[in-house]
């Protein structure tokens, strides 16, 4: 199985797994502080 993301060029998408949400998101947020763009948290809901 997979998916498939349009990306516009200019932007990286992180594909996270085996995680909980909770330590996702500070592991992002931690890694934000050191990047010189603005970021997001993007979840995808399983229907």
């Amino acid at each position: 199985e997979y998916w498939v993301a349009v990306i516009r060029p200019g932007r990286v998408l992180f594909e996270m797994s085996g995680v909980s949400e909770a330590l996702a998101r500070e592991a992002l947020a931690l890694a934000a502080h050191k990047l010189p763009m603005k970021t997001a948290f993007v979840k995808k809901d399983l229907i």
